[in-house]
């Protein structure tokens, strides 16, 4: 096995809380850019650039008060190259632990055009600003922003000026994913082989992805020479995002053999930051998406589906744990076959013959074809060989009434039966449906959360039959319920207490031991 202590460190520089957040709609409020901050200082982050400290007051305040609680990482602030901005900087990271001024300045024709600035004139700033960076913090970060649309020359030269000028780190940002892995190496080599006191100095890289190519140009950087990786929690950033931070660690971790760099990342922490990021920056992970995707571990090819049954690394290069899941990775549809049926069927606490397989494997597949995805109670219903009957139901819906209207409140008058018993509750609501389920939640508590709720006319006209799906999650148990009826509220309410009844079949699988009346409504919250 290979001795990763001997190995060269790559330095893990997250910008999730500045590059991320600038990603239109992705702001983050005071309290959530705390708790990211302190996720990633747990998990091992090097470098956390925790805002830009100029931009406003809320973006100030927040990198003030990261510097003060960081316990292990660096925290960096962002600064324009003029002394205002880099003392704004300072002001915010100078509490720290250890912190860093991170300054920066477009460097390509076009970026040089905007502030009007020939290559001796910004040559100068260059200067004057990372002197005046230093003077202040012994930690100075500076980037020619666009690097890699820089002139060589004019690139080498101003990066000499930088190290000369005190700057600890070089930053080389692709600013908009225009460069490609060879490129991205040969641009770090000629600066490590044609500048002077390259050689004392961090290189990093910064990528975008707006080619898609952020993670490989990285990790192509590194391999040239550059020791710090520039990237996101879920490549989060401005346009196509940036490199992600769990690509570009999961990746040196499985290629080891080519890619001989560690990192002090815990990775098992990677799935619940990502996780934490989708929802305090309003951007959903998409499900294909490389390490945290939902589909990442997911198969559902019956062939892909057997290969990982008999030896999980027939069909994945990392495993779940890896990155803190502990999800199962087969995902019932039309692809799979009769072995992920029977483990997962061994899984509900099935033990099925092989003729009885056979049967249900028939049946599923031709759900299967009718349906996107087989849930677990759709597999329950199948060995049943029918949905719960009305007979069998715990809960029974005996009577409803409701009142909606303009002027409300709504209100719902309902008799439930529960194991045989009736029951009388009437309750508000915001609407008619929710009035309806509140009454049963208060007839029947319960912590199970509404994932989904659907509903679909079955003919046309207004005296349309509905067809309502629901779909509940209790404790990693997901189950769905469905009714038809021409009135939308009964259909609701019934698909409702559908999918609780079936969730009582689950709850009594799970727990083989119990009869159904010790899993009622007294004892269900």
């Amino acid at each position: 096995m290979t001795d990763q202590t001997t190995q060269p460190r790559v330095l893990i520089f997250d910008t999730t809380l500045r590059d991320g957040e600038q990603s239109p709609g992705a702001t983050m409020t005071h309290e959530e850019k705390l708790e990211i901050a302190s996720l990633l200082d747990e998990m091992g982050v090097d470098i956390i650039e925790a805002g830009f400290p100029i931009a406003s007051e809320g973006d100030f305040a927040a990198v003030s008060e990261i510097a003060k609680r960081a316990k292990n990482s660096t925290i960096c602030g962002l600064a324009r190259a003029n002394y205002k901005d880099i003392d704004r900087c300072w002001e915010a990271v100078r509490h720290a632990a250890s912190p860093r001024i991170h300054t920066f300045i477009g460097t390509s024709p076009l970026h040089r055009a905007i502030p009007n600035l020939d290559m001796d004139q910004m040559a100068d700033r260059i200067h004057e600003t990372v002197t005046h960076a230093r003077n202040l913090c012994d930690n100075v970060q500076w980037s020619p922003m666009d690097a890699t649309r820089t002139e060589p020359d004019y690139l080498c030269r101003v990066v000499e000026i930088a190290i000369k000028a005190g700057a600890t780190t070089i930053n080389i940002p692709d600013t908009v994913g225009y460069t490609y892995p060879m490129e991205s190496a040969k641009i770090i080599r000629m600066l490590l082989e044609r500048v002077p006191g390259a050689d004392t100095i961090v290189f990093a890289t910064h990528c975008h992805n707006d080619l898609g190519m952020a993670t490989a140009n990285a990790l192509a950087a590194v391999e040239a020479g550059a020791r710090q990786i520039e990237c996101t929690i879920n490549g989060l950033g401005e346009r196509a995002g940036n490199t992600a931070l769990e690509e570009v660690v999961m990746a040196m971790r499985v290629r080891n053999d080519i890619l001989p760099y560690r990192t002090g990342i815990d990775t098992t922490k990677i799935m619940n930051l990502s996780r934490r990021v989708a929802a305090v920056s309003g951007f959903p992970v998409q499900f294909n998406k490389a390490i945290v995707g939902k589909n990442a571990f997911l198969h559902e090819s019956g062939i892909h589906q057997d290969g990982v049954l008999k030896n999980v690394q027939t069909f994945e290069i990392m495993r779940p744990e890896d990155i803190g899941l502990t999800a199962k990775n087969i995902a019932m549809g039309k692809h799979s076959g009769r072995a992920a049926l029977r483990a997962k069927l061994k899984e509900l606490g099935y033990e099925l013959a092989d003729n009885q397989l056979n049967d249900v494997f028939v049946r599923f597949k031709a759900l299967a074809d009718r349906k996107k995805e087989v849930y677990d109670d759709d597999i329950v219903a199948l060995v049943a060989d029918q949905a719960t009957t009305d007979e069998s139901d715990h809960l029974q819906l005996r009577k409803l009434r409701v009142v909606c209207g303009t002027d409300g409140p709504q209100e719902a008058d309902m008799v439930l039966s529960i194991d045989g018993v009736d029951h009388h509750i009437d309750a508000t609501g915001d609407g008619p449906v929710d009035a309806a389920f509140n009454c049963v939640k208060m007839l029947f508590p319960h912590k199970a959360r509404l994932q989904l709720y659907q509903v679909h006319a079955v003919t046309e006209g207004t005296d349309a039959q509905a067809t309502v799906s629901v779909r509940l999650e209790e404790d990693g148990r997901i189950v769905t319920g469905q009714s038809a009826d021409t009135d939308t509220i009964v259909a609701s309410t019934k698909a409702y207490i559908n999918a609780l009844n079936r969730l009582i079949v689950r709850r009594t699988k799970t727990a083989p031991d119990s009869d159904v009346k010790s899993i009622n409504y007294k004892d269900a919250g």
